[in-house]
Protein backbone atom coordinates (compact mmCIF):
# COMPACT_ATOMS: atom_id res chain seq x y z
CA UNK A 1 0.00 0.00 0.00
CA UNK A 2 0.98 3.55 -1.15
CA UNK A 3 1.16 5.52 1.91
CA UNK A 4 0.88 9.04 -0.23
CA UNK A 5 -1.69 8.21 -2.28
CA UNK A 6 -3.86 7.55 0.94
CA UNK A 7 -6.16 10.12 2.59
CA UNK A 8 -4.55 11.10 5.67
CA UNK A 9 -8.14 11.44 7.36
CA UNK A 10 -8.70 7.53 6.17
CA UNK A 11 -5.65 6.41 8.00
CA UNK A 12 -6.59 8.43 11.05
CA UNK A 13 -9.67 5.84 11.24
CA UNK A 14 -9.65 3.29 13.80
CA UNK A 15 -12.36 0.82 13.24
CA UNK A 16 -13.46 -0.86 10.14
CA UNK A 17 -16.36 -0.02 8.07
CA UNK A 18 -17.15 -1.98 5.38
CA UNK A 19 -16.99 -5.81 4.30
CA UNK A 20 -14.08 -6.30 1.91
CA UNK A 21 -12.99 -9.75 1.23
CA UNK A 22 -13.96 -13.54 2.27
CA UNK A 23 -11.45 -16.74 2.42
CA UNK A 24 -12.16 -19.97 2.70
CA UNK A 25 -10.65 -23.25 3.12
CA UNK A 26 -13.35 -25.68 4.37
CA UNK A 27 -15.39 -25.43 7.09
CA UNK A 28 -14.19 -22.78 9.65
CA UNK A 29 -15.05 -22.87 13.31
CA UNK A 30 -12.84 -20.78 15.05
CA UNK A 31 -10.19 -18.55 14.40
CA UNK A 32 -6.51 -16.26 15.76
CA UNK A 33 -4.32 -13.85 14.52
CA UNK A 34 -0.50 -14.31 15.44
CA UNK A 35 1.14 -10.86 17.33
CA UNK A 36 2.66 -9.68 13.86
CA UNK A 37 -0.75 -9.82 12.04
CA UNK A 38 0.96 -11.73 8.86
CA UNK A 39 -0.97 -14.94 9.18
CA UNK A 40 -4.81 -15.95 10.35
CA UNK A 41 -5.29 -19.47 11.80
CA UNK A 42 -8.33 -21.10 11.19
CA UNK A 43 -10.05 -24.15 12.63
CA UNK A 44 -11.93 -26.58 10.79
CA UNK A 45 -14.89 -28.67 12.16
CA UNK A 46 -13.07 -32.03 10.67
CA UNK A 47 -9.89 -31.44 12.74
CA UNK A 48 -7.49 -29.66 10.12
CA UNK A 49 -6.13 -26.16 10.80
CA UNK A 50 -5.82 -23.95 8.03
CA UNK A 51 -3.21 -20.73 8.32
CA UNK A 52 -3.99 -17.92 5.54
CA UNK A 53 -1.43 -15.40 4.43
CA UNK A 54 -3.46 -11.61 5.01
CA UNK A 55 -1.28 -10.08 2.39
CA UNK A 56 -2.49 -12.16 -0.17
CA UNK A 57 -5.57 -14.36 1.03
CA UNK A 58 -3.98 -17.46 0.40
CA UNK A 59 -3.68 -20.83 1.64
CA UNK A 60 0.09 -20.86 3.76
CA UNK A 61 -0.07 -24.24 5.74
CA UNK A 62 -2.00 -26.66 6.70
CA UNK A 63 -1.97 -28.91 9.87
CA UNK A 64 -3.97 -32.09 10.27
CA UNK A 65 -3.98 -34.35 13.43
CA UNK A 66 -7.18 -34.00 15.52
CA UNK A 67 -10.06 -36.04 14.14
CA UNK A 68 -12.79 -33.60 15.76
CA UNK A 69 -13.77 -29.87 15.50
CA UNK A 70 -11.03 -27.44 16.56
CA UNK A 71 -12.53 -25.66 19.69
CA UNK A 72 -9.50 -23.07 19.87
CA UNK A 73 -6.26 -22.18 18.68
CA UNK A 74 -3.36 -19.99 20.17
CA UNK A 75 -0.13 -18.43 19.46
CA UNK A 76 3.40 -18.14 20.79
CA UNK A 77 5.21 -14.67 21.01
CA UNK A 78 7.26 -15.24 18.40
CA UNK A 79 4.73 -16.83 15.92
CA UNK A 80 6.47 -20.31 15.76
CA UNK A 81 4.61 -22.23 17.36
CA UNK A 82 0.92 -22.91 17.31
CA UNK A 83 -1.58 -24.68 19.97
CA UNK A 84 -4.89 -26.18 18.51
CA UNK A 85 -7.04 -27.62 21.00
CA UNK A 86 -9.89 -29.67 19.69
CA UNK A 87 -13.26 -31.85 20.60
CA UNK A 88 -11.04 -34.90 20.71
CA UNK A 89 -9.85 -34.33 24.12
CA UNK A 90 -6.84 -33.52 22.53
CA UNK A 91 -4.07 -30.42 22.20
CA UNK A 92 -1.50 -30.44 19.76
CA UNK A 93 1.57 -27.98 19.87
CA UNK A 94 2.49 -27.30 15.94
CA UNK A 95 6.14 -26.56 14.82
CA UNK A 96 5.24 -23.95 11.94
CA UNK A 97 8.95 -24.05 10.96
CA UNK A 98 8.36 -27.43 9.21
CA UNK A 99 4.83 -27.87 9.96
CA UNK A 100 5.46 -31.52 12.24
CA UNK A 101 3.72 -32.08 16.14
CA UNK A 102 5.73 -31.07 18.39
CA UNK A 103 3.89 -32.19 21.52
CA UNK A 104 0.44 -34.06 21.94
CA UNK A 105 -1.49 -33.93 24.66
CA UNK A 106 -4.72 -36.16 26.05
CA UNK A 107 -6.87 -35.05 28.55
CA UNK A 108 -9.66 -36.76 30.18
CA UNK A 109 -12.32 -34.48 28.77
CA UNK A 110 -13.17 -32.41 26.07
CA UNK A 111 -11.18 -29.03 26.31
CA UNK A 112 -13.15 -25.60 25.81
CA UNK A 113 -10.35 -23.30 25.21
CA UNK A 114 -6.05 -23.44 25.67
CA UNK A 115 -3.48 -21.09 26.04
CA UNK A 116 -0.39 -20.60 25.53
CA UNK A 117 1.95 -18.63 27.86
CA UNK A 118 3.13 -15.24 26.75
CA UNK A 119 6.92 -16.33 26.92
CA UNK A 120 6.78 -20.02 27.11
CA UNK A 121 5.56 -21.90 24.52
CA UNK A 122 6.07 -25.50 26.65
CA UNK A 123 3.75 -24.07 29.13
CA UNK A 124 -0.16 -23.85 28.34
CA UNK A 125 -3.71 -24.01 30.60
CA UNK A 126 -6.45 -25.88 29.32
CA UNK A 127 -10.18 -25.24 30.20
CA UNK A 128 -11.96 -29.01 30.44
CA UNK A 129 -15.58 -29.76 30.00
CA UNK A 130 -17.09 -30.26 33.57
CA UNK A 131 -14.04 -30.71 34.96
CA UNK A 132 -10.84 -28.92 36.24
CA UNK A 133 -8.67 -26.52 34.44
CA UNK A 134 -5.47 -27.74 34.00
CA UNK A 135 -1.21 -26.09 33.66
CA UNK A 136 0.36 -28.32 31.60
CA UNK A 137 4.14 -28.10 31.28
CA UNK A 138 5.01 -29.96 28.03
CA UNK A 139 9.21 -29.13 28.22
CA UNK A 140 9.50 -32.44 27.87
CA UNK A 141 7.98 -35.31 25.94
CA UNK A 142 6.16 -36.69 29.27
CA UNK A 143 3.67 -33.54 29.84
CA UNK A 144 3.49 -32.84 33.32
CA UNK A 145 -0.36 -31.55 34.57
CA UNK A 146 -0.93 -29.71 37.30
CA UNK A 147 -4.67 -29.43 38.56
CA UNK A 148 -6.48 -25.99 39.16
CA UNK A 149 -8.78 -25.32 41.57
CA UNK A 150 -12.10 -23.46 40.70
CA UNK A 151 -13.02 -22.64 44.27
CA UNK A 152 -13.02 -19.07 44.83
CA UNK A 153 -11.46 -17.02 47.67
CA UNK A 154 -13.73 -15.06 49.39
CA UNK A 155 -12.56 -12.43 51.78
CA UNK A 156 -11.83 -13.17 55.19
CA UNK A 157 -14.77 -11.84 56.72
CA UNK A 158 -16.86 -14.12 54.30
CA UNK A 159 -14.70 -17.00 54.92
CA UNK A 160 -15.91 -16.39 58.55
CA UNK A 161 -19.63 -16.71 58.10
CA UNK A 162 -18.91 -19.19 55.28
CA UNK A 163 -21.93 -21.89 56.19
CA UNK A 164 -21.48 -25.50 54.78
CA UNK A 165 -24.36 -25.01 52.11
CA UNK A 166 -22.01 -22.45 50.37
CA UNK A 167 -18.79 -24.13 50.35
CA UNK A 168 -20.09 -27.00 49.08
CA UNK A 169 -21.91 -24.57 46.29
CA UNK A 170 -18.08 -23.74 46.12
CA UNK A 171 -17.03 -26.53 45.74
CA UNK A 172 -19.46 -27.71 42.72
CA UNK A 173 -18.00 -24.49 40.51
CA UNK A 174 -15.98 -25.45 37.15
CA UNK A 175 -14.14 -23.36 34.87
CA UNK A 176 -14.95 -22.28 31.59
CA UNK A 177 -12.52 -20.22 30.46
CA UNK A 178 -8.53 -19.01 31.56
CA UNK A 179 -5.96 -17.04 29.96
CA UNK A 180 -2.72 -15.60 31.12
CA UNK A 181 -1.83 -11.67 32.26
CA UNK A 182 0.55 -10.52 29.89
CA UNK A 183 3.68 -11.15 31.59
CA UNK A 184 2.90 -14.68 32.36
CA UNK A 185 3.16 -14.90 35.93
CA UNK A 186 -0.67 -15.27 36.90
CA UNK A 187 -4.21 -17.27 34.98
CA UNK A 188 -7.16 -15.61 35.14
CA UNK A 189 -10.53 -18.01 35.42
CA UNK A 190 -13.75 -17.80 34.62
CA UNK A 191 -16.14 -19.75 36.17
CA UNK A 192 -19.90 -21.00 35.72
CA UNK A 193 -21.06 -19.10 38.65
CA UNK A 194 -19.74 -15.51 37.29
CA UNK A 195 -16.43 -15.41 39.63
CA UNK A 196 -12.84 -14.55 38.31
CA UNK A 197 -10.38 -16.10 39.94
CA UNK A 198 -6.38 -14.85 40.21
CA UNK A 199 -3.90 -17.74 40.23
CA UNK A 200 -0.83 -17.68 40.82
CA UNK A 201 1.75 -19.34 38.26
CA UNK A 202 4.01 -20.72 40.88
CA UNK A 203 2.24 -22.05 43.17
CA UNK A 204 -0.78 -22.73 41.46
CA UNK A 205 -2.67 -20.97 44.39
CA UNK A 206 -5.85 -18.54 44.16
CA UNK A 207 -4.65 -15.48 45.65
CA UNK A 208 -7.87 -13.23 44.77
CA UNK A 209 -11.27 -13.67 43.77
CA UNK A 210 -13.94 -11.49 43.33
CA UNK A 211 -18.06 -11.37 41.25
CA UNK A 212 -18.49 -10.00 37.80
CA UNK A 213 -21.63 -11.80 37.04
CA UNK A 214 -24.71 -14.51 37.75
CA UNK A 215 -24.07 -15.66 35.00
CA UNK A 216 -21.43 -18.03 33.22
CA UNK A 217 -18.62 -16.63 31.96
CA UNK A 218 -18.06 -17.60 28.29
CA UNK A 219 -14.84 -15.57 27.22
CA UNK A 220 -12.04 -13.85 28.32
CA UNK A 221 -9.78 -11.58 26.58
CA UNK A 222 -7.01 -9.21 27.64
CA UNK A 223 -5.29 -5.85 25.20
CA UNK A 224 -1.94 -6.29 24.24
CA UNK A 225 -0.70 -4.18 27.23
CA UNK A 226 -2.90 -6.39 29.47
CA UNK A 227 -3.80 -3.39 31.86
CA UNK A 228 -7.62 -4.20 30.72
CA UNK A 229 -10.64 -6.77 29.75
CA UNK A 230 -13.31 -7.52 28.13
CA UNK A 231 -15.47 -10.83 29.64
CA UNK A 232 -18.93 -12.12 27.68
CA UNK A 233 -20.99 -13.93 29.80
CA UNK A 234 -24.56 -16.01 29.37
CA UNK A 235 -26.66 -12.79 30.97
CA UNK A 236 -25.95 -11.00 27.82
CA UNK A 237 -24.26 -8.08 28.71
CA UNK A 238 -20.13 -7.51 27.96
CA UNK A 239 -18.00 -5.71 30.76
CA UNK A 240 -14.37 -3.99 30.32
CA UNK A 241 -12.69 -4.48 33.68
CA UNK A 242 -9.19 -2.36 34.33
CA UNK A 243 -6.88 -5.38 35.63
CA UNK A 244 -4.10 -4.40 38.06
CA UNK A 245 -0.79 -5.46 38.06
CA UNK A 246 -0.66 -8.46 40.03
CA UNK A 247 2.92 -9.11 39.90
CA UNK A 248 3.71 -5.52 41.45
CA UNK A 249 6.09 -5.60 44.41
CA UNK A 250 3.62 -5.00 48.07
CA UNK A 251 0.56 -5.26 46.66
CA UNK A 252 -2.21 -6.82 48.61
CA UNK A 253 -4.72 -8.98 46.88
CA UNK A 254 -6.71 -8.64 49.66
CA UNK A 255 -7.60 -5.41 49.04
CA UNK A 256 -7.57 -5.03 45.97
CA UNK A 257 -10.85 -4.31 43.87
CA UNK A 258 -11.77 -5.37 40.58
CA UNK A 259 -14.63 -2.53 39.21
CA UNK A 260 -16.18 -3.22 35.94
CA UNK A 261 -16.02 0.11 33.57
CA UNK A 262 -17.87 -0.51 31.19
CA UNK A 263 -21.51 -2.53 30.32
CA UNK A 264 -22.26 -2.93 26.67
CA UNK A 265 -25.74 -4.73 25.62
CA UNK A 266 -28.63 -4.47 23.62
CA UNK A 267 -31.37 -3.47 25.79
CA UNK A 268 -34.05 -2.86 23.19
CA UNK A 269 -33.66 -6.71 21.27
CA UNK A 270 -31.66 -8.31 24.37
CA UNK A 271 -29.23 -9.71 21.91
CA UNK A 272 -26.73 -12.33 22.83
CA UNK A 273 -22.86 -12.15 22.08
CA UNK A 274 -21.12 -14.78 20.03
CA UNK A 275 -18.06 -13.09 20.62
CA UNK A 276 -16.14 -10.24 21.87
CA UNK A 277 -12.64 -8.60 20.75
CA UNK A 278 -10.79 -5.86 22.02
CA UNK A 279 -9.16 -3.24 19.13
CA UNK A 280 -5.65 -3.48 18.37
CA UNK A 281 -5.01 -0.25 20.85
CA UNK A 282 -8.06 -1.41 23.04
CA UNK A 283 -9.99 2.31 22.30
CA UNK A 284 -12.86 -0.43 21.11
CA UNK A 285 -14.89 -3.58 21.59
CA UNK A 286 -16.60 -5.59 18.52
CA UNK A 287 -19.00 -8.93 19.26
CA UNK A 288 -20.57 -10.83 17.19
CA UNK A 289 -24.32 -11.67 17.94
CA UNK A 290 -26.58 -14.79 18.14
CA UNK A 291 -28.87 -15.23 15.70
CA UNK A 292 -27.95 -12.30 13.53
CA UNK A 293 -25.10 -11.61 11.01
CA UNK A 294 -24.65 -8.32 12.25
CA UNK A 295 -20.95 -6.92 14.05
CA UNK A 296 -21.17 -4.04 16.80
CA UNK A 297 -18.29 -1.83 17.53
CA UNK A 298 -18.35 0.16 21.02
CA UNK A 299 -16.23 3.09 21.76
CA UNK A 300 -14.66 2.68 25.17
CA UNK A 301 -14.22 5.91 26.00
CA UNK A 302 -17.55 7.16 26.28
CA UNK A 303 -19.11 3.49 26.42
CA UNK A 304 -21.15 4.39 22.93
CA UNK A 305 -22.13 2.56 20.13
CA UNK A 306 -20.30 3.84 17.01
CA UNK A 307 -20.75 1.54 14.50
CA UNK A 308 -22.61 -1.72 13.16
CA UNK A 309 -20.56 -4.06 10.48
CA UNK A 310 -23.44 -5.09 7.74
CA UNK A 311 -21.92 -8.43 7.02
CA UNK A 312 -22.87 -11.74 4.88
CA UNK A 313 -26.80 -13.28 5.49
CA UNK A 314 -25.42 -15.65 8.17
CA UNK A 315 -24.83 -15.76 11.66
CA UNK A 316 -21.18 -14.44 12.87
CA UNK A 317 -18.94 -17.12 15.05
CA UNK A 318 -15.78 -16.12 16.20
CA UNK A 319 -14.54 -12.81 15.25
CA UNK A 320 -11.21 -11.61 15.98
CA UNK A 321 -9.67 -7.61 15.56
CA UNK A 322 -5.80 -7.40 13.32
CA UNK A 323 -3.33 -6.85 16.53
CA UNK A 324 -1.96 -3.45 14.56
CA UNK A 325 -4.78 -2.28 11.70
CA UNK A 326 -8.39 -1.42 11.93
CA UNK A 327 -9.74 -4.90 10.15
CA UNK A 328 -11.88 -7.39 11.30
CA UNK A 329 -11.98 -11.30 10.87
CA UNK A 330 -14.81 -13.66 11.33
CA UNK A 331 -16.38 -16.96 10.63
CA UNK A 332 -19.60 -17.54 9.51
CA UNK A 333 -21.32 -20.29 11.11
CA UNK A 334 -23.36 -21.92 8.36
CA UNK A 335 -20.93 -21.94 5.65
CA UNK A 336 -17.57 -21.84 7.54
CA UNK A 337 -16.23 -18.92 5.24
CA UNK A 338 -14.08 -16.29 6.71
CA UNK A 339 -15.31 -12.42 6.65
CA UNK A 340 -13.13 -9.63 6.84
CA UNK A 341 -14.12 -6.02 6.60
CA UNK A 342 -11.66 -3.49 7.17
CA UNK A 343 -11.33 0.60 5.65
CA UNK A 344 -12.35 1.22 2.04
CA UNK A 345 -9.37 3.59 1.06
CA UNK A 346 -9.94 6.00 -2.20
CA UNK A 347 -6.37 6.97 -3.49
CA UNK A 348 -5.33 10.54 -4.08
CA UNK A 349 -3.56 10.03 -7.43
CA UNK A 350 -2.74 14.11 -7.72
CA UNK A 351 -0.16 12.68 -4.93
CA UNK A 352 2.03 10.88 -8.24
CA UNK A 353 2.35 14.51 -9.39
CA UNK A 354 4.20 16.88 -6.75
CA UNK A 355 3.21 19.89 -8.76
CA UNK A 356 -0.28 19.19 -8.98
CA UNK A 357 -3.31 20.22 -6.91
CA UNK A 358 -6.30 19.48 -7.18
CA UNK A 359 -9.37 21.71 -7.30
CA UNK A 360 -12.85 22.23 -6.37
CA UNK A 361 -13.83 24.27 -9.30
CA UNK A 362 -12.61 25.70 -12.55
CA UNK A 363 -10.39 28.06 -12.10
CA UNK A 364 -8.23 30.04 -14.00
CA UNK A 365 -4.37 29.21 -15.03
CA UNK A 366 -1.81 31.57 -15.03
CA UNK A 367 1.46 30.59 -17.10
CA UNK A 368 4.75 31.36 -15.63
CA UNK A 369 7.52 33.64 -17.96
CA UNK A 370 9.49 30.48 -18.84
CA UNK A 371 7.27 27.66 -18.82
CA UNK A 372 6.74 27.36 -22.81
CA UNK A 373 10.53 28.15 -23.01
CA UNK A 374 12.77 26.20 -25.73
CA UNK A 375 15.84 24.74 -24.20
CA UNK A 376 18.87 22.74 -25.50
CA UNK A 377 18.60 19.28 -25.58
CA UNK A 378 22.14 19.21 -23.70
CA UNK A 379 20.37 21.41 -20.75
CA UNK A 380 17.72 19.12 -20.50
CA UNK A 381 19.57 15.82 -20.52
CA UNK A 382 21.67 17.56 -18.20
CA UNK A 383 18.90 17.97 -15.39
CA UNK A 384 17.56 14.50 -16.32
CA UNK A 385 21.08 13.39 -15.14
CA UNK A 386 21.52 15.55 -12.19
CA UNK A 387 17.75 14.07 -10.99
CA UNK A 388 19.12 10.39 -11.07
CA UNK A 389 21.67 10.99 -9.19
CA UNK A 390 19.74 11.19 -5.76
CA UNK A 391 20.67 7.87 -4.21
CA UNK A 392 17.96 5.80 -2.69
CA UNK A 393 17.76 2.91 0.00
CA UNK A 394 16.18 0.15 -1.15
CA UNK A 395 18.14 -2.12 1.54
CA UNK A 396 16.90 -0.55 5.08
CA UNK A 397 13.84 -1.81 6.34
CA UNK A 398 11.76 -0.17 8.56
CA UNK A 399 10.40 -1.38 11.77
CA UNK A 400 6.82 -2.68 12.15
CA UNK A 401 5.10 -0.59 14.61
CA UNK A 402 4.02 -3.49 17.46
CA UNK A 403 6.90 -5.60 16.22
CA UNK A 404 9.05 -6.67 18.93
CA UNK A 405 12.98 -7.22 18.85
CA UNK A 406 12.60 -10.93 19.71
CA UNK A 407 9.66 -11.56 16.63
CA UNK A 408 12.39 -12.48 14.05
CA UNK A 409 10.74 -16.04 12.97
CA UNK A 410 9.22 -16.00 9.51
CA UNK A 411 7.28 -19.10 8.89
CA UNK A 412 7.88 -20.76 5.04
CA UNK A 413 5.10 -20.17 2.73
CA UNK A 414 4.01 -23.53 1.08
CA UNK A 415 2.64 -22.37 -2.58
CA UNK A 416 0.74 -25.62 -3.75
CA UNK A 417 -2.33 -24.31 -5.02
CA UNK A 418 -3.99 -27.94 -5.63
CA UNK A 419 -4.03 -28.19 -2.09
CA UNK A 420 -5.42 -25.07 -1.13
CA UNK A 421 -9.48 -25.72 -1.16
CA UNK A 422 -9.80 -22.22 -2.00
CA UNK A 423 -13.47 -20.76 -3.44
CA UNK A 424 -10.73 -19.28 -7.22
CA UNK A 425 -12.16 -20.79 -10.11
CA UNK A 426 -8.22 -22.26 -10.84
CA UNK A 427 -7.06 -25.63 -11.59
CA UNK A 428 -3.91 -26.91 -11.99
CA UNK A 429 -3.31 -28.94 -15.92
CA UNK A 430 0.37 -29.43 -15.02
CA UNK A 431 3.54 -28.79 -13.05
CA UNK A 432 3.41 -25.15 -12.98
CA UNK A 433 0.18 -24.58 -15.26
CA UNK A 434 -2.77 -23.53 -14.43
CA UNK A 435 -6.16 -22.58 -16.01
CA UNK A 436 -9.59 -21.21 -15.38
CA UNK A 437 -12.59 -23.51 -14.67
CA UNK A 438 -14.93 -24.01 -17.73
CA UNK A 439 -18.63 -22.44 -16.46
CA UNK A 440 -19.77 -26.57 -16.36
CA UNK A 441 -16.98 -28.46 -15.05
CA UNK A 442 -17.79 -29.70 -12.15
CA UNK A 443 -21.35 -30.97 -12.64
CA UNK A 444 -21.54 -33.74 -14.53
CA UNK A 445 -23.85 -34.81 -12.35
CA UNK A 446 -26.43 -32.45 -13.92
CA UNK A 447 -26.49 -34.11 -17.14
CA UNK A 448 -26.82 -37.66 -15.42
CA UNK A 449 -23.17 -38.74 -15.31
CA UNK A 450 -23.43 -38.93 -11.84
CA UNK A 451 -25.87 -41.83 -12.08
CA UNK A 452 -23.36 -43.92 -14.46
CA UNK A 453 -20.70 -44.77 -11.48
CA UNK A 454 -18.96 -47.76 -13.52
CA UNK A 455 -18.46 -48.18 -17.28
CA UNK A 456 -21.15 -50.18 -18.19
CA UNK A 457 -23.31 -47.91 -16.73
CA UNK A 458 -21.42 -44.81 -18.57
CA UNK A 459 -21.60 -47.39 -21.83
CA UNK A 460 -25.42 -47.85 -21.81
CA UNK A 461 -25.72 -43.94 -20.96
CA UNK A 462 -23.80 -43.21 -24.07
CA UNK A 463 -26.03 -45.23 -26.28
CA UNK A 464 -28.78 -44.14 -24.94
CA UNK A 465 -28.05 -40.18 -26.02
CA UNK A 466 -26.74 -41.36 -29.44
CA UNK A 467 -30.50 -43.31 -30.05
CA UNK A 468 -32.12 -40.42 -28.88
CA UNK A 469 -29.83 -38.19 -31.25
CA UNK A 470 -30.79 -40.86 -34.40
CA UNK A 471 -34.30 -40.85 -33.98
CA UNK A 472 -34.76 -36.85 -33.66
CA UNK A 473 -32.14 -36.52 -36.71
CA UNK A 474 -34.58 -39.20 -39.13
CA UNK A 475 -38.07 -37.46 -38.26
CA UNK A 476 -36.31 -34.50 -39.29
CA UNK A 477 -35.79 -35.35 -42.10
CA UNK A 478 -39.07 -37.15 -42.91
CA UNK A 479 -40.59 -33.65 -42.87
Amino acid sequence: MNLSLIDPFILAQDYPDALTGKVRSGHAACIRFNRKGDFLATGRVDGTVVIFDIETNGVARKLRGHTRQIQALSWSGDGRYLLSSSQDWKCILWDLQDGTKLRTVRFEAPVYIAELHPLNPFLFVASLFEDQPLLVDISSCIPLKHQLSSVPRRPKLDRQDLNEKQALQDAKQSTCVTVFTTQGDHIIAGTNKGWLNIIEVNSLEIVHSTRLCNGIIILLRLTASGRDMVSNASDRVIRTVPIPNFSQAGLDLDTVKIEVEHKFQDVVNRLSWNHVAFSSTGDYVAASTFMNHDIYVWERGHGSLVKILEGPKEELGVIEWHPHRPFVAACGIETGRVYLWSIITPQRWSALAPDFAEVEENVEYVEREDEFDIHPIEEIHKRRLDLEDEALDVLTVDPVKGDPAHDVFSMPVLLDIVDSESEEEIVAVGPGTMRRKSPGEGREWMSGAENASNPEEQGSFKKIVTTTAEKTQSRTRKR
